[in-house]
């Protein structure tokens, strides 16, 4: 990770920003095809799920810094081809509280300073209002609350601008699209 870690671009970075299961992907998919723009994948659920089904092993703290290098290189193969938006299905600050509430409080240090130092300009805080679906990866179903607590207080701590988004799919896209038009 190093140099040129995030391009510049006169696009607006506006991460999907939540606990597991709470549509971000689903959300940031809908968001790129309705402005006709990119959207970036979540590194992590393919990298987990190959290690996953190939060794039966979940994500260790070694993992996350892959993790982040791989995200952040999609996201930079992305943003050349982002139009006015680029939406980001995560982002290092979602690795950074995995690694917190996953890892008993810790972070690599590199984490912590990556996530303080790169700049996304506005955060859809997705809500647990939905139901949760059991995959090879997703382990929290009974700390919705706990973790979109977590979540939200992050936000709050770091004074990252965000909205919260909740309802059904259709509610979640017409909330974000009128959010987005008023940045």
């Amino acid at each position: 990770m190093g140099k040129n870690i995030q391009r510049e671009n006169t696009c607006l970075k506006i991460v999907l920003f939540g606990p597991e299961c709470t549509g971000k992907t689903t959300l940031a998919k809908l968001l790129a095809n309705h402005y006709k723009s990119q959207w970036v994948p979540e590194f992590a659920r393919e990298y987990l799920q190959k290690k996953w089904d190939k060794f039966q092993k979940v994500c260790t703290k070694e993992d996350l810094l892959k993790i982040v290098s791989g995200q952040l290189k999609m996201e930079s193969n992305k943003i050349s081809k982002a139009r006015n938006f680029l939406f980001c299905d995560t982002n290092i600050l979602v690795t950074r509280i995995w690694s917190e509430t996953h890892f008993d409080g810790y972070c690599d240090p590199e984490i912590i300073k990556l996530s303080e130092k790169l700049s996304y300009d506005y955060y859809l805080l997705t809500s647990i209002d939905v139901p949760w679906k059991k995959d090879d990866l997703r382990d929290r179903p009974y700390d919705r609350e706990k973790m979109f607590s977590y979540f939200k207080e992050t936000l709050d701590n770091n004074n990252k601008p965000y909205s919260i988004i909740k309802g059904s799919v259709e509610e979640r896209l017409r909330n974000s699209i009128k959010i987005l038009n008023n940045l």
